[in-house]
């Protein structure tokens, strides 16, 4: 009975279940108009094979962040691989999702191994971590009502421009130093996510560094001494986290994002599963958090969610759950062939450069995307000056230090974005003078506003 409700006990006694998913139809084919739930599954085979697909979706994103970093890639991989299936059992194998490397990150793990070594970076991650369970934990028991209240979306859109335009200077370098690698790997890019469809083309980062690879290969900038060094199989590499005062403000801002990114998966795969999956809000943002602590403990790099995978979901039409246990399980796999760790680790700096061009500019264009999807109206004065105020200091990247903790451009700028939307609103509240927004009538904005501070 495959069609029978969650409540039907011929649902509960079905034999085509297998590990807690019902199997969709024949387990061959979608039934026209549905999509495969996260409680469905197709037959094994085919799972295993929409699981692999997940792999290759996330891979060149996840892999590129340690690369960029100097993290190990097979420690990045297996935290990841364990933070999927942690995701999964915490929102209780309902919310279809990987975990995979932020790019948030990228910013403060470099300031912080800069400042204080790799020890102090993994105690940032892991502090991270933490305060987005315990954010998560209160999510979970309050709602998500007071994170709107606190980030508007004039405020979330600028924090996620301002971190990937902060990153804009990692590429100066590689841009002057080994331009045709550089601009050769962001042209593959640009260029793959036109010239193909399906796979291929969300793949576009990846088959984008592979182009870079070989450009790089010809010119003789890739040094393979440590993989023939590099035992087949093996243990990742491990790292233990320091905790060091002085870098963790440099870290505080991507739990916005991350809280931005999950409270957005969420709401995508329901409006994609016609499902009410706001409930597991909560859980999503402390599966997150645990996933980012673990991945801090061990010397991997923080986890998100990925759009990524969201596009091969939309693309196949298959949300179940048991193809995100198949791509964690292959994941932590791959992070037992040292080889393989030693072979990304041979990524030049002018493909990594190239490859950040993209990315970087994408997570920019990523906030102006949530000032536009929610309507932000920059004639309102209080949101023009939010936003300017938080990208300029961001982009300006200063670094200052105060009672012995350093305050790097990302962190500045996401609390001058704070501090100017919460000042402004509540000087111009008490004022009478909050902008009316245009497409609103003016009568109507004053009643609203009379009443909710009445």
């Amino acid at each position: 009975m495959a069609h029978s409700t969650p409540t039907s006990p011929a649902r509960h006694a079905d034999p085509s279940r297998g590990f807690g998913w019902r199997v969709h139809g024949d387990g061959r084919t979608i039934t026209p108009g549905t999509v495969v739930a996260p409680d469905e599954r197709l037959s094994w085979p085919r799972t295993v094979g929409i699981g692999v697909q997940h792999v290759m979706a996330m891979f060149g994103a996840t892999v590129l962040v340690p690369a960029i970093t100097g993290m190990p890639a097979t420690t990045a991989l297996l935290f990841s691989g364990i933070g999927t299936l942690l995701f999964l059992v915490i929102t209780g194998n309902r919310l279809p999702s990987y975990l995979g490397s932020s790019f948030a990150f990228i910013a403060p793990l470099t300031a912080a191994t800069a400042l204080e070594g790799t020890g102090a970076a993994l105690g940032g991650i892991m502090a991270t971590g933490l305060l987005l369970a315990a954010i998560g934990v209160v999510v979970h028991l309050s709602g998500t009502g007071w994170i709107h209240a606190l980030m508007p979306p004039a405020v979330m859109g600028t924090i996620v421009a301002l971190i990937g335009l902060n990153l804009a200077g990692a590429t100066t370098a590689a841009m002057q130093e080994v331009p045709l690698t550089t601009f050769g790997t962001a042209l593959a890019v640009v260029l793959t996510a036109v010239l193909f469809r399906g796979l291929v083309g969300r793949l576009s980062i990846l088959v984008g560094i592979l182009a870079g690879y070989v450009l790089a290969l010809a010119q003789g900038q890739v040094d393979f001494a440590a993989v023939g060094e590099a035992a087949w199989v093996g243990l990742p590499p491990f790292h233990a986290p320091e905790f060091s005062l002085q870098v963790l403000p440099l870290f505080l801002p991507v739990v916005l994002v991350l809280i931005a990114e999950n409270i957005g998966h969420v709401r995508t795969v329901g409006l994609m599963t016609k499902r009410d999956l706001d409930p597991l809000t909560g859980r999503a943002l402390i599966a997150d958090g645990l996933s980012t602590t673990f991945s801090g403990l061990g010397g991997g790099v923080g986890t998100t969610t990925y759009a990524e995978n969201i596009g091969v979901m939309a693309s196949s039409r298959v949300y179940s759950t048991a193809a995100y246990w198949v791509a964690g399980l292959t994941a932590i796999a791959l992070a037992f062939l040292p080889k393989f760790g030693a072979a990304v680790a041979t990524i030049p700096a002018g493909v990594a450069g190239g490859a950040g061009i993209i990315l970087y500019g994408m997570i920019g264009v990523m906030g102006v995307r949530i000032w536009v999807q929610n309507r932000v109206d920059f004639s309102n004065t209080i949101h023009l000056m939010t936003a300017g105020a938080g990208l300029i200091v961001a982009i300006a990247d200063p670094q200052l230090t105060a009672g012995g903790l350093v305050f790097g451009g990302i962190t500045l700028g996401t609390i001058a974005a704070l501090v100017v939307h919460h000042l402004m609103t509540a000087v111009a509240r008490w004022r009478g003078t909050e902008p009316v927004p245009e497409d609103e009538d003016a009568e109507r904005y004053e009643a609203t506003q009379a009443g909710r501070l009445g």
